[in-house]
């Protein structure tokens, strides 16, 4: 007899790792399906940033740069380690937007939110101010304003390891094979895309959080004919070592209307982008184009003086945002804005299907989301994700450093970078990690930079890794200038313990 849960998820990105959270707090049985690792579509390949979103007042999206600007303290507050406040410098270029609508839209950015961390926006003296520095001399004026950095893939992560801790199930590499009505109930194959073994459940309602693949899932799992929903957008960014010594960001105006960014990255790295084309084929095969490499690297030109070129680049990455088709006339100009859409018929089994959205606000979605399930199923709990901490996030935003302080007190064999890194991704639980070690032996084998055997088996058995890649690029970003011999050793070991070990975290 088939396992009977309340809801099925579909899709392991933010906004599906992020209701799970929501729902099972609330009393809900949760059972969640990712066909890939989590966050290995759009939630890992952004551009990393927790922001209200100053562009899209040009679009006169006020509800979502309100609701996003809200969110930025709330997210801050619950996970301080992997978000953290970030000023950005927007240098005020005489052929671009008039300065006096930049100080217009920054106003307004400082006043649609509730806003006590972040401090306001301040005009700068470029020629006097560290921020000009790298800039070309022609930028003598600008403003300052804040928002904040996050580390995307570790988002989803500590969603879902959270939501399991409260009771859901969680399983990866599991792909939706259909899902079919009987009754008051959705009768739901899934497949391990490892094993191949197949799984039968029961659910009183689907959530098809599948991002790039929503309207796939809707057409094909489900069997619906409604399945032209979202608009596929590519996003693609350019990693180069650091271009400035400060820790600000930039954001530049280009001549296509568009903006860039330039942030601080990894510590060693500068991060560019991003491209906005549309996109058309297989999500999981996206790649920067060459065109994309010229554009970013162009445009950063502009403005700095040191001209970034194609063989500075050392990493690239791109992404497909699934933007809900609003009919927009460019990619740029489709609206980041969630929709929520239920579909089935009146008496029978629900599926609730999420177009659109961005990482910003993955938690207001969850609670917009709860709603109609609460309409649907019936009322469970209360509203409560604003203020519970994920794991690793129960201490200040202002207390990083003295965090740091202590693990290396704790364990005085760690480097400040390694302490540094430590705390960055797993907060207040890094001391859980190293355990009861003495000395840098006791982690076990060596796979290059400052990843040891005890933090992979950490994450093999409490955050889902079960490739080196999931290790490299989604747990951390230590795949970035790694030897391949290190990625073949780390590949190896996991590879040889992966049958004695969980393929979901319990």
């Amino acid at each position: 007899m088939s396992e009977t849960f309340d809801i099925f998820v579909i899709g392991g990105g933010i906004n599906g790792c992020g209701i799970a959270r929501d729902a099972v707090g609330r009393g809900y049985s949760v059972c969640l399906a990712e066909m890939n690792d989590l966050a290995s579509g759009t939630s890992s390949w952004s551009s990393k940033l927790i922001h209200g979103g100053f562009r899209y007042l040009e679009y006169y999206e006020f509800r979502l740069v309100r609701e996003a600007l809200n969110e930025r303290e709330v997210l801050l507050r619950n996970a301080p380690h992997i978000i953290w406040p970030l000023r950005f410098v927007l240098p005020h270029h005489k052929d671009m937007r008039p300065a006096w609508l930049l100080r217009l839209g920054l106003f307004l950015y400082d006043h649609m939110g509730r806003r006590k961390l972040l401090p306001p926006t301040r005009g700068l003296n470029l020629r006097k101010d560290k921020a000009g520095e790298p800039l070309k001399p022609l930028f003598s004026k600008g403003f300052e304003y804040s928002d904040c950095w996050v580390n995307d893939a570790r988002l989803v992560v500590l969603n879902a390891r959270d939501a399991a801790e409260r009771g859901a199930t969680i399983e990866t590499r599991t792909r939706c094979t259909s899902a079919r009505r009987d009754g008051d109930l959705w009768n739901i194959e899934t497949e391990d895309v490892l094993t191949g073994e197949k799984q039968t459940r029961s659910a009183r309602l689907i959530v098809n959080a599948a991002g790039p693949w929503v309207d796939r899932v809707l057409g094909n799992a489900l069997g619906s004919n409604k399945a032209d929903n979202v608009r596929l957008v590519q996003g693609s960014h350019i990693v180069v070592p650091k271009i400035h010594e400060h820790d600000r960001a930039y954001i530049f105006q280009n001549s296509d209307d568009r903006i860039i960014f330039a942030l601080p990255y990894e510590r060693d790295y500068t991060l560019i982008g991003t491209t906005d084309q549309d996109f058309e084929g297989d999500p999981a095969a996206v790649e920067i184009t060459p065109a994309e490499v010229d554009y970013l690297c162009e445009a950063a030109s502009e403005y700095f003086k040191k001209p970034v070129l194609k063989d500075d680049i050392v990493w690239t990455y791109s992404g497909v945002r699934p933007l809900y088709d609003d009919g927009a006339s460019a990619a740029q100009e489709a609206t980041r804005d969630y929709v929520l859409r239920e579909d089935g018929p009146e008496a029978g089994p629900k599926v609730v299907n999420i177009f659109g959205g961005k990482i910003t606000t993955y938690r207001k979605l969850g609670e917009s989301m709860l709603e109609k399930i609460e309409s649907i199923l019936g009322r469970r709990g209360n509203v409560w994700t604003s203020a519970k901490p994920l794991p690793g996030g129960d201490f200040a935003p202002a207390q990083f450093d003295l965090l740091v302080s202590d693990l290396m007190e704790q364990f005085p064999f760690l480097a400040e970078s390694h302490a540094w890194r430590l705390c960055r991704a797993y907060g207040t639980k890094a001391g859980d990690l190293l355990g009861e070690a003495v000395g840098i032996k006791d982690l076990g084998l060596h796979f290059g930079k400052d990843l040891y055997q005890r933090e992979v088996e950490y994450l093999m058995a409490h955050e889902w890794a079960i490739t080196a890649e999931d290790v490299l690029w989604r747990r951390s970003k230590l795949g970035i200038g790694l030897e391949k011999k290190h990625v073949k050793k780390l590949a190896d070991w996991m590879k040889k313990c992966q049958p004695s070990q969980q393929r979901a975290a319990e």
